[in-house]
């Protein structure tokens, strides 16, 4: 590392220190990070990420417990004789019989000598450190969420790319706590399968837009199925599926502006589609935004930074107590295997032939 460079990290280092209320020395050993320190870099990474500020991200105080209820729940209109009862409200947030579990993620990063040397030469050095690590666990996190199936005691990141063995995400926690809300799944030994969904000529359905009418219609709880705030979420693929054959085409120039418009408005079965990335490639989540969230756990985020010269590299190590939360299955339909593609019978051979 450059004498400019050390004299820049090491500035870091003492602001770090002092927000969180250490001495140098300490930052080395494991401390935990103040609470309004936590909530802060909870809130930048959020506002790291797109997707991430359209959710909820919320603190907890305990390691486990009740739902929150964020942003869905019960209807609370109603009428009560008071001759011979008396009134009882309702808590609309009330989830009964589902829990959460806020369960350790690492989130360990290494800065080598010569990257930390060019960022020296520029003013914003502390804050190029922070949003190195800042984005990632942003983006880690909506990879957990769209693709987690399980908890490893040592996850493997060469046989899970996409992170499936660090924790339970939305979509996981849907299969197994409401497999009614998978399109048709099938639950046989506690694991849930959906089927093959065949979009196209000859499939289940026409197009897109017929599946998620379908989705709303069957999976989505009445007390949802108009609400406007529903969104379509999806990744890239699938929308490129729909509004491909739009522009893959001669088209005059009164086509054109059709076209530009209908893809503009990125709607699918007349529901505003969301993209999201590492959302699974062949699927499709229906739901409110606000019925998706992100627990962490207070005073759990733990946090080392090492020099370590023998490696010619920082070490930042880091963890949070944190689960993915669907906050009402109600208003959740997820669809998934979906097949696009032409499935009508090869027409018969003519008679002679």
């Amino acid at each position: 590392m450059k004498k400019k460079t050390r004299f820049a990290f090491n500035a870091y280092l003492q602001q770090l220190a002092r927000l969180n209320s250490v001495e140098v020395e300490e930052l080395s050993s494991k401390f935990t990070v103040e609470p309004s320190v936590q909530q802060t870099l909870e809130d930048q990474i959020q506002q790291s990420a797109a997707f991430l500020t359209l959710i909820n991200i919320t603190p907890v105080t305990e390691q486990s417990g009740q739902l929150l209820g964020l942003g869905v729940g019960s209807t609370i209109a109603g009428t009560t004789d008071t001759t011979t009862k008396e009134r009882e409200p309702t808590d609309p947030t009330l989830m009964e019989d589902v829990e959460y579990k806020c369960e350790q993620t690492n989130f360990d990063t290494v800065l080598t000598y010569a990257k930390l040397d060019l960022w020296a030469k520029f003013q914003d050095f502390q804050v190029r450190i922070r949003n190195a690590i800042v984005k990632r666990q942003a983006l880690d996190r909506i990879m957990i969420g769209f693709n987690g199936v399980k908890r490893a005691k040592t996850s493997n990141r060469a046989e899970n790319p996409l992170l499936q063995d660090v924790n339970k995400g939305w979509l996981q926690k849907i299969r197994e706590d409401a497999p009614d809300h998978v399109m048709g799944s099938t639950t046989k030994d506690g694991a849930t399968t959906a089927g093959a969904v065949k979009v196209g000529k000859g499939g289940d359905y026409a197009n897109l837009d017929a599946v998620v009418m379908d989705a709303v219609n069957e999976l989505i709880d009445a007390v949802y199925q108009d609400d406007d705030d529903l969104v379509v979420v999806c990744g890239r693929e699938l929308l490129s599926d729909k509004y491909f054959p739009l522009v893959n085409k001669e088209q005059d120039n009164s086509e054109k502006i059709a076209a530009d418009l209908i893809i503009s408005q990125k709607r699918m079965g007349g529901l505003q589609a969301v993209r999201a990335p590492y959302f699974p490639a062949n699927a499709l989540l229906i739901t409110r935004l606000d019925n998706l969230s992100i627990y962490w756990q207070e005073d759990t985020r733990r946090r080392s930074v090492i020099d370590n010269p023998k490696r010619d590299r920082i070490e930042n190590f880091e963890s949070v107590n944190e689960a993915y939360v669907v906050e009402d299955y109600r208003c959740a339909a997820l669809v998934e295997n979906i097949e696009i593609g032409d499935f009508s019978a090869p027409a018969a051979p003519e008679s002679g032939e």
